[in-house]
Parts: structure tokens; sequence; C-alpha cells
């Protein structure tokens, strides 16, 4: 055989050998979860594409939420957009509201020929993320609800039971005062996300509207009405705890001082998302670490009622050809599976999305070895939702949780009563939902 001959025989060889590979399609998922978290999601996509030859994914980590969704606007306008992005909770009005930018999940999983069973995913989660009809518009990946986390530690001290958690904000001031008191610690609690936690989830979990047109779900021309005799009875009492030093503010979002406050031993509770589980544990490390239900008030009728999801969905970009679309669609039932759900909610805090990767973790034994770890589920799951409880969705709402934050502070410094802080949001907010319903009406 000649020189040539060899060589044109090793390329060939080559080629053929590589077709298989060459052959796969090709996905992009744009995601905005770092760290830990971060490296987990890419272990999931690994044992997805390591679970078929026809199909790879390819996760691009591009910054915080907000810059993910940023990027993947920037990207459909230039027509490089990825066939799938995540974006938080609080962005599905924009989503929906970019007419022929999406493929909703729900028809995606149909035109693809895909087994998809919506009413297996937990009603609280799915129920963020449906239409007007119920259709599911984006995939539920990561999750959470806000919990209570307290300092066993300083409840005995106090002479508290320490795994009886407050029930009510009226024992939760109680506790407060008693532990401050014993000197177990110099705050009772603080909290992070106050707008998601002490205004969101207190209307939900008192069966109280956020908004108008079933909190926005209804369509564009939804106001806010947080306003309401529930809310501002809660933020007086959070400014009057503040002044007392029973409450401590630790700034806006979900990081600021509230972490540290708890994981010092500074401040006995502490409400976060239940997906700072793992941080909690990996961060209170003087101290056992209890967990329980966001507290309530017991004379508001209706309450406690379910608490609302935050955290982020998949949602599916037009412009693809239809084997990427195919691969999303393949790669979606994968990552509904119980086997990656499971593992996914027990290593991270977020919530299991379906009924079976919750049956398989009680199977596992591991809400019985570890305690605790369902109480987001339990409270999600507590009643059926209703108008008021399924979740919110308003244009610029991203804007007005800056607006609540910014009110919020006016309350603590004095500047405004709780009623005139809020009525603030309310007016200041509803310009900004007008200002999104001019724009995609």
């Amino acid at each position: 055989m000649s020189k040539n001959t060899l060589c044109l025989s090793v390329a060939l060889a080559t080629l053929l050998s590589a077709s298989p590979a060459m052959a796969q399609t090709e996905i992009a998922w744009w995601h905005a979860m770092g760290g830990e978290l971060g490296a987990k999601l890419e272990e999931i996509v690994a044992g997805y594409n390591a679970s078929q030859s026809d199909y790879v994914v390819t996760p691009v980590y591009k910054g915080s939420y907000d810059e993910t969704m940023t990027a993947a606007i920037a990207a459909f306008r230039a027509g490089e957009q990825p066939a799938i992005v995540q974006v938080y909770e609080v962005g599905t009005g924009t989503m929906m509201a970019a007419k022929g930018a999406t493929y909703p999940v729900y028809q995606l999983m149909a035109d693809m020929g895909e087994d998809f069973n919506q009413d297996t995913y937990l009603p609280a989660v799915v129920g963020y993320y449906t239409d007007t009809e119920g259709n599911m518009l984006s995939m539920p990946f990561n999750s959470s609800t806000p919990i209570l986390y307290y300092n066993k530690d300083a409840f005995e001290a106090a002479g508290l039971d320490p795994n009886t958690p407050p029930k009510t904000w009226g024992e939760l001031e109680e506790f407060s005062r008693k532990i401050m008191d014993s000197g177990a610690a110099k705050c009772g609690f603080t909290s992070g996300w106050i707008s998601w936690v002490q205004l969101e989830n207190l209307s939900a979990w008192h069966n109280q509207p956020i908004g108008t047109l079933e909190n926005g779900f209804g369509g564009l021309g939804s106001e806010l009405t947080v306003n309401g005799p529930v809310q501002t009875k809660h933020w007086e009492n959070l400014k009057k705890w503040q002044d007392e030093g029973l409450f401590q503010y630790g700034g806006p979002g979900g990081g600021g001082d509230a972490p540290p406050k708890f994981y010092s031993g500074e401040c006995a509770m502490y409400m976060n998302s239940s997906a700072s589980r793992a941080g909690v544990l990996a961060n209170a490390k003087d101290f056992e670490v209890g967990f329980g239900m966001l507290p309530y008030y017991d004379d508001v009728e209706g309450a406690p009622q379910n608490s609302i999801i935050g955290g982020a969905t998949l949602w599916v970009l037009q412009g693809r050809d239809e084997a990427e679309y195919k691969a999303v669609a393949d790669f979606f039932t994968y990552l509904s599976s119980p086997e990656v759900q499971a593992d996914w909610h027990q290593f991270s805090g977020y919530l299991p999305i379906t009924q079976a990767a919750y049956e398989l973790g009680q199977e596992q034994g591991y809400y019985e070895s570890t305690p605790g770890s369902d109480v987001a589920i339990k409270q999600i799951t507590l009643n059926e939702p209703t108008e008021n409880s399924k979740g919110l969705r308003f244009g610029n709402y991203v804007q007005i949780r800056t607006i609540i934050d910014e009110e919020f502070q006016q309350l603590l410094s004095g500047d405004k009563t709780a009623q005139e802080a809020l009525d603030a949001v309310v007016s200041r907010g509803n310009e900004l939902i007008r200002d999104f319903e001019s724009a995609n009406s």
C-alpha cells in the first residue's frame, strides 16, 4: 500500500469512527447557578449526556438571574439564543409577554411526542407557571419556599422546648423576649428577602390577595393590593420589634447581614429560603439548627394557607430547529425523573418538583434521617392553593421588589408609617405595572 493510500485509509477510518459523535444534536442551557449548585447542575447534565448518545446538553453559566435573563433577551434579538434559559419566578410575566419568543413546555412535549403529564408535578409549584387555562409554560427546576430556621441551643438556654418552633407571630414575639432576657442571644429573629418573605409570602400564608386579577394571573390589567389590614399590621409589628431589638433588619435581598446574624448566634431565629438549608448547616457550626414553618397570625381567618415559591424555571426559546427541540424534550423528561429530582432536592434544599420524587425520598428514608428536611414541602402543600396563594405574576416585578425594599427602609427609619410605606409600594408599583401593560398590549 502506498503512503498516500495509507493516509487516505486512516483519514476515512477516523472520519467514520467520529461520525456518531458528530451526529449528536447539541443544545445550550444558559443558567444562573454558580458555586456548589452550579457544580451539581453540571453533574446532572453530565449524567444525562452519558445516559444516551443522541443529544448533548451544554450548560453555560451567565451570571445572576438578572444577567442571565438580560443576556437571553439580547441573544434572541440577535438570533443567537440558546434552546433553554433559566429564568427566576418574578421574570415569568416578562417571559409570557414576549410573544413569539418562547415555546410553551406543554406544547413542546406534545409536539415532540414525550410522555408528559403535568398533574404529576406539585400543584403549588406548577400553578405558578401555568396560563389561565392551566397549561404549563416552563419547566420547574429549582423551586423553593421560605421557612424558619432556629437555634435549638438558644431555645434550651432560654427554657424553651428546642424541638418546638413558634407557630404564630405571637409565640415568636414571646420566644424572642425569653431568649433575649435569658442572654441566650442578642436578638430574637432576622429575615432575608423582606419582599418575598415578609410581604409576598406573608400575604399568601394568610390567604390575602397580593393584587387584583388573581395576583396578576388573570391579565395585564392587574393592580397591587398589598396595603391591606393584615400586611399593614405585620409591617407595624416589624417596625415595633426592630425598635425593641427583637427583630434585626439584615438589608435587602437574601444575603446581606441576615445570614451571618443567625450563623454567629446573634439572632436566634432566621427566615429565608428552604434552599438556604445547605448554607445554614455549613455555617451555623456552633449550635444545632431547628426547622419550622413560617409563623402566622392566629386571628386571621384561613391562616395558615400555603406558602408560595421562589427559584426559577427553564424556558424554551423559539428559533431553534426541530432536532434541538427533540433534545430539549428528552432532557426535560430526564430532568423530571424521580431519581434526578430526589437527588437534586436532597442536595440543594430546593423542593422536589414531583410527587414521585418526594415519595422516593420517603422510601429512601431521607426525611426520617434528616429531620426538618420536609418542612418546606409540608408548608407549601398544606392546603390547595387559592387565587390568593398560588403565586404572583406582574410585569416589571423585579423593579417592584426594589421599591418594596426602599419603602421598608423608610418605615424602619421612621420616615413613614406602615400604611404610608405600603400605600407607596402600591402606587409606585402600579405605575410600573401600567408601563409594562402599555409596552406589551
